[in-house]
């Protein structure tokens, strides 16, 4: 059976959320260029622009962003929010308290952003409401069964709807990725997980499939460069 042909269910070292130190810092400076330069943070910008258009205006919004890590996703955001004029303050969320902690320092200067250490399958984690729910490179890290878990509790959670932006399980993203990183990184985790993170990522059936088990019927996905998959589900 050929390793693309269902999701890897390996785990990453990322998923110790104990990890910390140096090689994180590391990681998280190497996983901003790799993300910047394959244009991947496109997709969840794109996303949020597409919702917001079939949405009643606001005088704000607010956007909550899931497995946040460093928090660049959330500098990404708050630029393109910026430049297109768009009140917009920002949530970041992570189970890991070093990656909060980092984050904090990281983004020290962006003042519309708070941050905390959450689980999303702790059960208060819909309890307080936002407009929009974003992840980016967040969902491979997850079963099928958990994604529905949290799928169930993001739309409970957001008042508009949310963004998926994650990898698409191909051979040439596999790898390429495998390839670059192990003659450019100087990160062993990046070097680890790289490849693996396409492995555990999905297929179109893959999304369609945990999406109807989520019991969401209002989605829509679309294929972007890098091997990029944009899921947009309005509530």
């Amino acid at each position: 059976m050929s390793i693309f042909s269902q999701r890897s269910t390996q785990k990453e070292l990322m998923d110790d959320l104990d990890c910390s130190g140096p090689v994180l810092e590391q990681t998280l400076r190497e996983l901003k260029t790799i993300n910047r330069w394959l244009g991947g943070n496109h997709v969840t910008t794109n996303g949020i622009r597409k919702i917001l258009k079939k949405k009643k205006v606001q005088t704000s919004y607010e956007v909550t962003d899931l497995g946040c890590g460093g928090g660049d996703m959330i500098q990404v955001m708050d630029h393109w929010a910026k430049k297109a004029r768009i009140p917009m303050k920002f949530l970041g969320i992570d189970a890991n308290r070093n990656i909060i902690e980092l984050a904090k320092v990281r983004q020290k200067e962006i003042g519309n952003a708070r941050w905390e250490v959450c689980n999303v399958f702790d059960p208060d984690f819909s309890k307080e409401k936002t407009d929009l729910v974003t992840c980016t490179l967040f969902t491979h890290h997850f079963t099928d069964q958990e994604l529905v878990g949290i799928l169930k509790a993001s739309r409970e959670k957001a008042r508009l709807g949310l963004v998926i932006n994650d990898l698409h399980r191909h051979p040439f993203a596999y790898y390429s990725i495998k390839w670059l990183t192990r003659f450019f990184s100087r990160s062993p985790m990046v070097q680890h997980d790289a490849a693996l993170s396409v492995l555990r990522s999905f297929s179109r059936k893959d999304w369609e499939k945990i999406l109807q088990e989520s019991g969401i019927e209002k989605f829509k996905i679309r294929w972007f460069w890098a091997f990029r998959w944009q899921i947009c589900i309005e509530f």
